[in-house]
């Protein structure tokens, strides 16, 4: 079988464009406005636009044709590979804003009438520095009250609901709300910060799934597990990634439940998810490291890209599925709410895992794998070599194979590389531990992960390997 090399591309989340017009916040030139007014459609307006993502009869949004503006989200690093190149920026156009169809709940009416950009409002904090990609017309923000709170705040603030609902691991109500007068983000923030009825104000940061190009999966050999004593069974995994193809004959069983955090954005690719449930719980002749175990799966990424709202909605349903792991092959930026939402999922028994990062030796942490109480999972190759294009630094807690290993994918199988893949290993070796001791806390399970896991590169838990990598018998035997 000829192996090919999964890549996943950098692409926009849809989006419906409405409200007045903002000034936009970029720096990609590599798109043409066609490009962007349609991928960031929505089902209706999917039918002006062809197959290659150009709207039929479209001119150019901006200046010269108002009515068509569209908003740039801001350049997306492709984490799938090495230290990304800068890009310029370019000069800020006037487009209109968008309404991302990303959220599940009921939407909210819009406000009647014009809005009107507030003036006089008080600053209590100087402007956010908003480090990081983001949405560049919306900010979270969880508020203390009900529906008629939301709206008072937007109102106040001159800004849009766009959704709403409650969220059990952040023990309150999200609210996106949109900027439709162009103000940067961080000032926005920084403004909401004197109503004492916005508890967290956060920018809607944009995620990476974590897949470096790539040749026979020999993480069986490497992590010490046996393939043929290998299982998950009944074991509750949640993963949060692409689409699947769950007519593939690896993940026939595998899948006992499934939700969409992006309904109105169609599936195109389903290779990233397919592989990190195969690696997981596979079976057959791509057989998973925890054959048995039961995928929740959330799909919550197009293109390889995602929001903290929709990561936010499918973490709320993973909790909800009872589930004893949560997977994360995915980076972005550090963001409060993800924050708080992994560190009570954590409280509530789940063991999470994330990947380090594919953006090289020199690039900021990357987040959630760097929050705490979060296994950070690096990759490594066939003779335990570091990844080149892996993430270092101190948050990085684990090795485990993920350099050139066969999975199945949305076209059959392919040869994966990148840290998503470790740590589907990790999440997978995991499942055996829970399978083998039902009672076993996540602190448990972290405790023996980090003592028993072999030792690479200096002494001791380092900024390359973490503790080193992945030992699963040895885990398996170490004392509670």
């Amino acid at each position: 079988m000829a192996a090919k090399a999964v890549v996943l591309h950098a692409a926009i989340l849809a989006a419906t464009f409405v409200g007045a017009p903002a000034v936009a916040q970029t720096n990609d030139p590599n798109l043409s406005q066609k490009q962007i007014d349609c991928l960031n459609r929505t089902t209706a307006a999917g039918a002006d636009c062809d197959e290659d993502g150009v709207r039929n009869g479209g001119g150019k949004s901006g200046a010269g044709n108002a009515a068509v503006g569209a908003v740039f989200l801001p350049a997306l690093i492709v984490d799938l590979f090495p230290n990304p190149p800068a890009r310029p920026t370019p000069a800020p156009t006037q487009p209109a804003p968008p309404k991302s169809p990303t959220s599940t709940a009921a939407p909210a009416p819009p406000p009647s009438g014009p809005i009107t950009s507030p003036t006089g409002l008080n600053v209590v904090a100087p402007p956010r520095a908003v480090s990081g990609e983001f949405v560049p017309d919306e900010v979270l923000v969880t508020v203390a009250g009900d529906a008629g709170a939301v709206q008072q705040i937007a109102t106040t603030f001159g800004l849009q609901v766009r959704s709403q609902r409650q969220s059990r691991l952040l023990g309150t109500t999200l609210v996106r709300y949109g900027i439709p007068d162009g103000r940067p983000v961080g000032v926005v923030l920084a403004q909401l910060a004197a109503d004492g009825r916005t508890q967290r104000r956060e920018p809607n940061h944009i995620y990476s799934l974590q897949q470096a190009a790539g040749i026979v999966n020999y993480a069986f050999e490497r992590i010490a597990l046996d393939s043929k004593q290998a299982s998950g069974e009944n074991v509750r995994v949640a993963v949060i990634d692409t689409g699947i193809d769950d007519t593939n004959p690896a993940l026939k069983g595998v899948i006992a439940g499934q939700f969409d955090a992006m309904p109105n954005v169609p599936i195109k690719k389903r290779d990233h998810g397919t592989s990190v449930d195969g690696l997981i719980a596979g079976v057959g002749a791509l057989e998973g490291i925890a054959p048995g175990a039961k995928i929740y799966h959330a799909r919550a990424f197009e293109g390889g890209k995602s929001s903290m709202d929709v990561i936010l909605s499918a973490l709320d349903w993973a909790a909800e599925q009872d589930v004893r792991i949560i997977n994360m092959s995915f980076v972005g930026p550090k963001n409060d709410l993800l924050g708080t939402a992994c560190r009570n999922a954590r409280a509530l028994g789940m063991v999470l895992v994330a990947a380090a990062g594919n953006n090289g030796p020199k690039a900021p942490y990357g987040y959630p794998a760097a929050f705490d109480g979060v296994i950070a999972v690096t990759a490594t190759d066939a003779k335990d070599g570091l990844m080149p294009q892996a993430n270092r630094g101190a948050y990085v807690f684990l090795s485990a194979p993920g350099v050139e290993m066969v999975a199945p994918s949305g076209t059959g199988s392919d040869v994966v590389t990148g840290t998503s893949f470790a740590a589907a290993i990790v999440s997978g070796a995991i499942a055996n531990l829970i399978h083998a001791a039902p009672d076993r806390s996540a602190d448990e399970i972290e405790k023996a992960l980090a003592a028993t896991a072999k030792d690479l590169g200096p002494k001791g838990r380092d900024n390359d390997f973490g503790y080193g990598l992945l030992d699963i018998k040895a885990a398996g035997a170490a004392k509670k």
